[in-house]
């Protein structure tokens, strides 16, 4: 490290206490109340608008912010999601990018009474709501994270903060925008991404790796119409039935391991090593994972648990056409079944190639002669962190004691980012901190999602001590 001048840790983290108490919360809980979900579930978000208001108040809280030297736009190409394009200049060599999105999932059931989806609620020190930790806060925080620094006088590299606002949707929009703004991106040395998880709430945390993912909707049609289950059970096969042989194509319905031998990999002594070693941090025990009391994970030990939602493929059923409601399904034959799958798929494995082999399995000799189609969706590679350099290590590990008070912990990620495989075909010599406020009953993209308030003040301040030790490398 050079002896350019360092950030004070308590001075860091008062700053940043200050703005999200005072700014950051009070803009997240605006953010949480509007719906705009990403294009995937709401097709015709341009008419809604809602996204246009969520990318108005992020944008109007960066102009609020922003160094007087900055640039921000939003960039629009045409028929595709808003862009939020932010330029800091630098005072350091190097040229940092920083990534979050703000479009979210869907509703989905089950928020506990007195909250919901777009009711922001604070309880404690958490703040309810869909979008707050996936990832709407990742805007505020990049920015008051240089601004940190900033205050201080400690130098920082060149920074380009890029929100996009289809993530949720397969990021199918983000690599127009990355080749349209590849020349003003410039060669990137550090990519710093606030769109994962954390295994605890007691330490920084750096994703070492992100499964990739293959959705789409499989569909039995074995009727017309349908018919009475009296006459016709028995001679027509039932399409739910039909469905189930179809998936267990793809993997055994006892153990969930895939049958598909383009989707198994084997696991890398180093992730082993890491998995052993974030279990221990844990304390080991089982997953944090709202079982019902009988029920119990698939593996006895966190790290085998770890390693399974990591760097295994699963199937997931996550929605359904074609069953009416228990209160009005009648003793009937229905005409079809339709199906919401969620693959993931181990870090390298190519999405497009796994989703063709996918759809041949299904689509093959339909059972029956039933009519069968798998209408597939965007598919995403994973990613498989590159070795971490020793000063981003060291600078990690440092931060991590510094503001949590324990060194910091690397762990894989069951989740997908598109952009962070796309992100390491186009800088190889990038170094990258994956990281996020994503921690044990979070909950994103289910009920009752939260933002952890201090554990997120405490990851902004991280990130400015990263940036300074990458300016000072």
């Amino acid at each position: 490290m050079s002896q350019r001048k360092k950030p004070d840790a308590a001075q860091t983290q008062a700053f940043v206490d200050a703005v999200w108490q005072s700014t950051i919360i009070p803009a997240l809980v605006d953010y949480i109340r509007i719906p705009n979900r990403s294009p995937a579930f709401d097709p015709q978000w341009v008419e809604h608008g809602h996204m246009e208001r969520a990318v108005t108040l992020v944008v109007g809280w960066l102009k609020a912010h922003a160094p007087a030297d900055a640039h921000l736009e939003v960039v629009r190409l045409a028929g595709r999601t808003p862009l939020i394009f932010m330029e800091i200049p630098g005072t350091a060599p190097g040229n940092v990018l920083l990534y979050g999105h703000l479009d979210k999932q869907p509703e989905m059931t089950g928020w506990a009474e007195g909250k919901g989806p777009w009711e922001p609620v604070i309880e404690g020190d958490r703040l309810y709501g869909r979008g707050g930790a996936d990832d709407g806060y990742a805007a505020f925080a990049s920015l008051t994270a240089i601004n940190a620094l900033r205050t201080q006088g400690v130098p920082h590299a060149r920074c380009v903060v890029v929100i996009e606002a289809c993530e949720e949707s397969g990021s199918y929009d983000l690599p127009a925008y990355i080749e349209h703004l590849l020349p003003r991106i410039g060669d990137v040395d550090l990519v710093v991404c606030l769109d994962s998880g954390a295994g605890d709430y007691n330490r920084l945390w750096s994703t070492t790796s992100l499964r990739g993912m293959v959705g789409g909707t499989l569909r039995v049609d074995i009727l017309t119409e349908g018919v009475h289950s009296g006459g016709a059970s028995g001679v027509v096969p039932s399409s739910f039935r039909i469905a189930r042989i179809l998936l267990d194509r793809l993997e055994n319905p006892v153990t969930g391991e895939t049958r598909l031998p383009l989707l198994k990999v084997a696991v890398p002594e180093a992730r082993q090593q890491q998995a052993e070693v974030a279990a221990a941090a844990l304390g080991g025990g089982l997953p944090p994972f709202p079982l019902v009391p009988t029920a119990h994970p698939v593996h006895t030990h966190l790290a085998a648990n770890m390693l399974a939602r990591t760097w295994t493929s699963t199937v997931s059923v996550t929605g359904a056409d074609g069953l009416p409601p228990i209160a009005s399904a009648g003793n009937v034959l229905r005409p079809y079944t339709a199906l919401k799958l969620s693959i993931r798929l181990p870090p390298p494995i190519d999405g497009k190639q796994a989703q063709a082999a996918i759809r041949a399995e299904l689509e093959r000799d339909p059972p029956y002669g039933a009519r069968v189609t798998f209408t597939p969706e965007e598919p995403a590679t994973g990613w498989d962190a590159p070795p971490v350099a020793p000063w981003l290590a060291a600078s990690a590990d440092a931060a991590s004691l510094a503001f949590y008070g324990e060194g910091m912990a690397w762990m894989g990620e069951g989740g997908t980012i598109p952009f962070m495989a796309m992100l390491g075909e186009k800088f190889p010599a990038a170094q990258f901190l994956i990281t996020g406020v994503l921690g044990p009953a979070s909950n994103a993209h289910g009920p009752n999602e939260f933002i952890h308030l201090p554990f997120a003040q405490r990851l902004t301040a991280c990130v400015a001590h990263v940036l300074a030790d990458h300016a000072a490398r």
